[in-house]
């Protein structure tokens, strides 16, 4: 992937380790959902469409952080709901921290600027703000008005305090090029994140807009246009060169959502962070119980059009991993910034 070189290393130090061992499957970073509550409710969301009851519970830090390292996982991305509503975040972050695990906290930013001071700037962490576009095709995404506006001033904050802030957008079937061009040009030039993540939208079962996901042929036109001009060789994209250019359509990929495993209040999810098909108690179990062969496109309908960032970016790294080629080219636009 294109990210800082230290934790590149780390990361190229974990996967060789895995290719010594002759594991065939294992986590490359764990989604972690240590609650289910939101402060937003956001039209494409299927994440937050659970009882009362459930939405009320908040995962015990001890088993937050000891999913992550039963896992062995180099990264963690936390997400939810609303990580920064769980009233032990930042000790489940420090922990992680100390661990030398790469903590992501993925956050609408509506509480960013009031919980700043319980972090601290640290290479091993960083603020992952949701912007789905700008001013008014943001706020209309999560529903609510005024979001985009807090979340660029909280992501300013937090640059001013030293913290490293990275951004995660999601596209739909009403984006267009331009705007995908338009918040990446502001979140690059502008904002100054130090990277940015982006992935089509995938059409969750629960979620309450049902009419505006990607198929994969859209998603294909709608990100060849959108990298076109030299964009995405510019852009502080923190993607593997082979996973954007599978968004484009270049080169095609199996998913491989054994890699990017979700854990949650209910346990470790089947098979993967978009798709509850059961839960088991460790990652063992997931990897052992799990019927992969059953899941991908052209297997199960719900994966037809998913193109999503957890399934595939995995997949793109691994075959980077096993290309001399490829290794090189991401080697080095990892040190010069070219994501191209």
């Amino acid at each position: 992937m294109a990210m800082p070189l230290r934790q590149s290393i780390k990361v190229a130090t974990y996967l060789i380790e895995q290719k010594v061992r002759k594991r065939d499957k294992f986590p490359l970073i764990v989604e972690l959902e240590p609650l289910y509550a939101c402060n937003l409710k956001c039209e494409g969301c299927g994440k937050i469409q659970h009882p009362a009851g459930v939405l009320k519970q908040r995962m015990p830090v001890a088993q937050a952080v000891g999913a992550v390292l039963e896992s062995g996982a180099p990264m963690v991305s936390i997400a939810g709901g609303e990580p920064l509503m769980h009233p032990h975040i930042d000790e489940i972050v420090r922990q992680l921290v100390a661990k030398k695990k790469y903590v992501f906290l993925c956050t609408n930013a509506l509480l960013m600027r009031k919980k700043m001071d319980k972090f601290t700037p640290s290479p091993y962490f960083a603020f992952t703000v949701h912007i789905d576009g700008m001013r008014e095709r943001h706020d209309e995404s999560v529903a609510k008005e005024g979001v985009f506006d807090e979340a660029v001033e909280a992501i300013k904050e937090a640059k001013k305090r030293g913290f490293r802030v990275t951004t995660n957008s999601t596209f739909f079937n009403t984006d267009t090029p331009q705007n995908i061009i338009e918040v990446l040009n502001y979140l690059n030039d502008d904002l100054e994140v130090d990277e940015m993540m982006l992935s089509p939208a995938y059409a969750y079962e629960k979620a309450p807009d049902q009419e505006h996901f990607l198929g994969v042929e859209q998603t294909r036109e709608l990100f060849k246009k959108a990298f076109a001009g030299g964009n995405r060789r510019r852009w502080r994209l923190n993607h593997s060169p082979l996973f954007l250019d599978f968004l484009e359509g270049k080169v095609d990929f199996p998913c491989t959502a054994w890699a990017i495993p979700n854990y949650s209040l209910f346990g470790w999810q089947k098979p993967c962070y978009l798709m509850a098909d059961g839960y088991v108690t460790t990652y063992k179990d997931l990897i052992e119980k799990t019927d992969w062969d059953a899941y991908g496109r052209g297997k199960d309908e719900r994966c037809n059009n998913c193109m999503a960032h957890c399934g595939y970016e995995p997949t793109a790294v691994l075959a980077t991993m096993g290309s001399l080629k490829e290794s090189l080219r991401a080697a080095r636009e990892t040190v010069s910034g070219n994501r191209g």
